[in-house]
């Protein structure tokens, strides 16, 4: 019995009547090209051959009709469209114009089913299309007349350009990066000065290990060194603006009888750099945390009104942006960030985690140690309407998080 024709064959035979065309888009239009052979469509291996040359690509395909962009906002409108699968309103009616019963192959199926349902246009998208794309691609300038190659790249890379700055405009999770990458900075830079701070002491307390037991804040204390370098030199001098009366009292007698080693001129200078060091830090970590405050209480002002600057920032941070967020029911928001925990007690069949980052939040915190679960349900319930209203509403009043922080009971009866 003879054998069965090649399933591509089949697929791509439409017909004596029945011409196919391929839309093509160009950063300078839509371009539809005319199969003049779709035997050559049989054979997808070696479909490349015949697109080796201009001479050869020009037996296959020839150029039909061709839709220029009028400027940059025309071709920006079409390929933003085109990303989702949707024909522009000049692509419709170049179609209309120029596809009366053939068949159009497309390098998108979403796109050709779209074209099929507004249109009425039979598309095809297979192999053998994407192939026949991959050739009318490398051979484009040969086979359009007055599109040269060094004019296409210049216009690619001006429309790629301005595709990426329009995505990044009206992008709506944009706003949403600030604050992640504060509240990343912001922990970053606590742990910088704890980090600098504790080797202040470390390295100061060879010199006045008193003084770390009777200055326990770690920027008064760098102050407080900064302004006495050496200990001997404490009686003379007034700490009035760093630390209180008593404090300056226990200061000066221990300066006087301290078991502390002697330093030199060099150390003390090094010393006093790296106290410098902390207080810079501690000043910009000040103008950070007003930043974050500023961009939640604009952003996410119901959330932040709940839980908090810095809880709702790390909620944030954590679900990947605002809108995420709004996708997870209370029960997630109640756990986020305490996953690790979660399935560690799924995998041994120990009792849950009750609460993640929210626990932070100062309504948990005045809760007696066993309402904390109950109350911290309550308050991720809450948590994920006002992430969903703040993310979704048009408002920007902060009025139904102080409504829904009234409501939360601090309390179980």
């Amino acid at each position: 019995p003879p054998a069965p024709p090649p399933p591509q064959l089949v697929l791509l035979y439409t017909g004596a009547e029945e011409e196919m065309l391929v839309l093509f888009e160009t950063p300078a239009g839509f371009a539809l090209f005319k199969v003049l052979d779709e035997g050559k469509l049989s054979s997808v291996e070696d479909l490349w051959k015949d697109f080796a040359s201009s001479d050869k690509a020009r037996k296959v395909v020839e150029l039909k009709a061709f839709n220029k962009f009028e400027n940059t906002s025309d071709a920006l409108s079409a390929a933003t469209l085109l990303i989702d699968s949707k024909p522009s309103k000049g692509l419709r009616k170049f179609l209309q114009k120029h596809c009366d019963g053939e068949t159009l192959a497309v390098a998108d199926s979403k796109l050709g089913n779209a074209i099929k349902e507004k249109l009425q246009i039979d598309c095809l998208h297979n192999s053998a299309v994407m192939e026949l794309m991959r050739g009318l691609r490398n051979q484009l300038t040969e086979l359009m007349s007055g599109l040269a190659e060094h004019d296409l790249g210049p216009m690619s890379l001006g429309l790629s350009h301005s595709l990426s700055r329009y995505k990044l405009k009206f992008s709506p999770e944009k706003v949403d990066t600030m604050i992640i990458q504060a509240i990343g900075l912001l922990d970053d830079l606590d742990k910088e000065l704890n980090t600098y701070a504790m080797r202040v002491r470390e390295w100061y307390g060879w010199h006045f290990p008193e003084l770390t037991k009777i200055v326990a804040d770690n920027i008064h204390y760098a102050k407080a060194v900064k302004m006495m370098g050496n200990r001997v030199n404490a009686v003379n001098l007034d700490f009035s603006e760093i630390l209180p009366e008593e404090v300056e009292a226990e200061l000066k007698e221990a300066a006087v009888i301290s078991m502390g080693t002697e330093v030199n001129d060099l150390d003390l200078s090094n010393i006093r750099e790296l106290c410098d060091q902390v207080l810079a830090l501690s000043e910009y970590r000040a103008q950070l945390y007003d930043y974050l405050k500023s961009r939640m209480n604009t952003i996410a002002p119901n959330l932040t009104a709940l839980v908090g600057e810095l809880v709702g920032a790390r909620l944030i941070s954590h679900g990947g942006s605002l809108m995420n967020l709004a996708k997870q029911p209370g029960s997630t928001i109640q756990i986020l960030g305490a996953e690790k925990a979660l399935f560690r007690a799924l995998k041994t069949k120990h009792a849950t985690p009750k609460y993640g980052l929210i626990y932070h939040a100062s309504l948990i915190g005045q809760a007696a140690p066993k309402h904390k679960g109950k109350i911290s349900r309550s308050l991720a319930a809450k948590s994920a309407l006002a992430i969903r209203y703040d993310a979704l509403a048009d408002g920007d009043d902060n009025s139904m998080g102080l409504e829904s922080r009234i409501k939360v009971p601090v309390t179980v009866v």
